[in-house]
């Protein structure tokens, strides 16, 4: 236990030596899992503090935590190993996926979003931490020497997956009377 909250708090610092403890552990998984689930929870707290729906509120918070998520790393899967790798990138999707999945940890205080008054400043807080965190994360996963890569990578990924997740939004929402 001692080591999973010591890379949290790597992450949540943005240190690259926890980032490449999580790269080159193997047995991460559970652990970057675990760290995806919470934030998606967080997700849920966040949607339920917003709506008047419950429960309903706090399963498509977590729905909608998790569908961002994966699309988003799927995005960055598809960018940056292949369409804006470097000549030393080297890929191995499980990896990544831990490095990603621990790179989710600030969204955790997503949760806060709950309280209203204060949820513009939590959301643009925890997008920005979350980006600079998969930024620190996927310079280390790929190897890239450019911090910029990886941070165009990333920011392209997001602006890609917030307009695939907002169009589904659309798709499954429906107007109150």
């Amino acid at each position: 236990m001692p080591r999973f909250l010591m890379r949290l708090l790597g992450v949540l610092v943005l240190d690259p030596a926890a980032f490449e403890d999580i790269e080159a552990d193997r047995r991460a998984a559970m652990q970057s899992a675990i760290v995806v689930a919470t934030v998606c929870l967080s997700g849920g707290f966040a949607a339920a503090g917003q709506q008047i729906a419950g429960s309903a509120g706090f399963v498509s918070g977590i729905l909608m935590a998790l569908g961002a998520w994966l699309v988003w790393v799927m995005m960055i899967a598809a960018l940056g190993p292949y369409v804006m790798a470097e000549p030393q990138t080297k890929s191995d999707f499980p990896e990544l996926l831990r490095v990603l999945g621990f790179a989710a940890t600030p969204g955790v205080f997503i949760a806060l979003a709950a309280m209203r008054a204060l949820t513009p400043l939590v959301v643009v807080v925890v997008a920005i931490w979350m980006v600079a965190a998969a930024v620190l994360g996927l310079r280390q996963a790929l190897d890239y020497r450019s911090t910029a890569r990886a941070a165009a990578v990333c920011v392209i990924a997001w602006l890609l997956s917030f307009g695939v997740m907002a169009a589904i939004a659309t798709l499954f929402s429906r107007t109150v009377n």
